[in-house]
C-alpha cells in the first residue's frame, strides 16, 4: 500500500540508489552541500522541496514535479542537473549548529510512519560531503 506524497522542504541526494534527505534552517547549507555530494557522484532528487511516499515500509523520494532537476548554487543561480525519479530514503542529515561532537548511534525521527536514522552535521565544520558520505555508510543501513 502507498501513502499519498507528502510534500517535505528538504534537499534529497541517492547515493549508489540510497536517498539521504538534508534538512536545516534557510541558509545552512543544504543546497551546498548536496553540490559537493553530487561532485562526488550523488545525483539529486530534489531541492528545496520533493515528494515522499510511503510504500511497503519504506519511504521514497521523488523530485517535486516543480522544481525537477534544478539545484540553486548560491551566487551562479539555479541550475539543471541530473536526477533520479525515486529512491529509498535510508538516511536523514540535520545540519544543526548544535549537532553533537561525537555519536555512538544514529537519532530516530519519523516521516509518514517509517523510521529513518537522523544524523546531525554542524553546518561550519567541514569536509561536509566526506561526513554524509560516512553516516551514510555508517548508519544508512540499519533498521530503526
Amino acid at each position: 500500500m502507498t501513502s499519498p506524497p507528502l510534500v517535505r522542504q528538504t534537499t534529497c541526494v541517492a547515493i549508489d540508489g540510497r536517498a539521504m534527505l538534508i534538512e536545516g534552517p534557510s541558509g545552512s547549507g543544504k543546497s551546498s552541500l548536496a553540490l559537493e555530494l553530487i561532485d562526488r557522484g550523488a545525483v539529486l532528487v530534489g531541492d528545496d522541496g520533493v515528494l515522499l511516499t510511503a510504500t511497503d515500509g519504506r519511504l521514497l523520494a521523488h523530485p517535486h514535479p516543480n522544481t525537477r532537476g534544478l539545484l540553486e548554487v548560491r551566487n551562479l543561480g539555479i541550475m539543471a542537473f541530473p536526477c533520479v525519479e525515486e529512491a529509498p530514503v535510508v538516511l536523514m542529515i540535520a545540519l544543526d549548529p548544535q549537532a553533537p561532537r561525537f555519536i555512538d548511534a544514529a537519532e530516530k525521527t519519523e516521516i509518514a510512519g517509517i523510521a529513518l536514522p537522523l544524523v546531525r552535521l554542524w553546518p561550519h565544520a567541514g569536509p561536509l560531503a566526506i561526513k554524509a558520505e560516512l553516516a551514510l555508510s555508517h548508519f544508512g543501513n540499519r533498521v530503526c
